[in-house]
């Protein structure tokens, strides 16, 4: 929980003083003038938080999940055989998919099966598995993880969804104060205290409802590429090698301590039912299998 914390406040005092930095090197006036909304500014203004807080968090992902999940890197030499033939498959499915660089290689202490790939770029990228997930996989089941792990990569989904979370908290940032200037506008006048607190309050509320709606956009287009991981990761392993280790991390009794919920996104798998599906990250793994049953290759 102490790691968590510490990351979570080193990770937003980063950002905070960046983003600062470059609102004063690029001059960005105040929004909010006693004339009235400046709208340039202030598209300006969520931009830069908006696009900077996610791409902030994109450049630092794969130093923040070694620390956050204890990875141990794999060094070439490693005398281990499990890790030996985890870095000869990713070394194998990267030569495969021309990945270009190959990723580094870790594990991460914890005995329920999952598996993530992240990073800031292709030539900058981390897999990393859980030990759960080596010691109870066979060899084609895990050949399939990693393909799908490196399909992501593959894909550039890292930065995709950066992208897409950038664009979405600045829209939610803009429309916020939008709608909170024109609703507090109404009872405003010079002296008026109550309806300056007001408008921020408004922001406030704005801002958590679409956040809300954001994040469903988000988690829909989180869903999708998974899909498509799966996708790769049959192309690359076999389909019934993707299959297979599905149908065994739905089916395997979980054990251990829950992982990081600040990891989900990054995980192959996660589970979220009812209304909460709406936020989910993944797919429910039966879904999953049965669209992979369906292609045609």
């Amino acid at each position: 929980m102490f790691r968590r914390i510490s990351l979570f406040l080193l990770v937003n005092i980063l950002v905070v003083l960046t983003i600062s930095l470059v609102l004063r090197l690029f001059n960005v006036q105040p929004y909010l003038t006693q004339h009235g909304l400046d709208y340039q500014s202030l598209l300006i203004f969520c931009f830069i938080w908006g696009m900077g807080g996610a791409f902030i968090s994109l450049l630092l992902s794969k130093k923040m999940a070694k620390w956050l999940m204890r990875v141990q890197i794999i060094p070439k030499n490693s005398t281990d055989s499990q890790h030996q033939k985890l870095v000869y498959m990713v070394e194998k499915l990267s030569a495969d998919i021309r990945l270009g660089a190959i990723p580094e290689v870790g594990v991460f202490p914890s005995q329920v099966l999952n598996a993530f790939a992240t990073g800031p770029s292709k030539s900058n990228s981390l897999v990393a598995v859980s030990q759960g997930l080596l010691d109870s996989m066979s060899d084609s089941e895990l050949e399939a993880i990693l393909a799908h792990e490196i399909s992501h990569i593959e894909n550039g989904d890292m930065v995709t969804m950066t992208l897409l979370q950038g664009i979405v908290n600045a829209f939610v940032m803009f429309l916020a104060r939008v709608l909170a200037y024109a609703i507090s506008s109404n009872s405003r006048n010079k002296n008026s205290s109550k309806s300056f607190l007001g408008y921020y309050g408004l922001v406030m509320v704005f801002e958590i409802l679409f956040m809300i709606l954001g994040s469903m956009i988000v988690s829909a287009f989180s869903r999708f590429r998974e899909y498509r991981a799966d996708y790769g990761g049959a192309l690359l392993s076999s389909k019934s090698n993707m299959i297979n280790a599905l149908r065994k991390l739905d089916t395997i009794q979980q054990t251990g301590k829950p992982l990081p919920k600040a990891m989900n996104a990054l995980m192959i798998f996660s589970r979220r039912r009812g209304f909460g599906s709406l936020f989910a990250s993944h797919p429910p793994i039966t879904k999953r299998i049965e669209r992979l049953e369906n292609l045609r290759f």
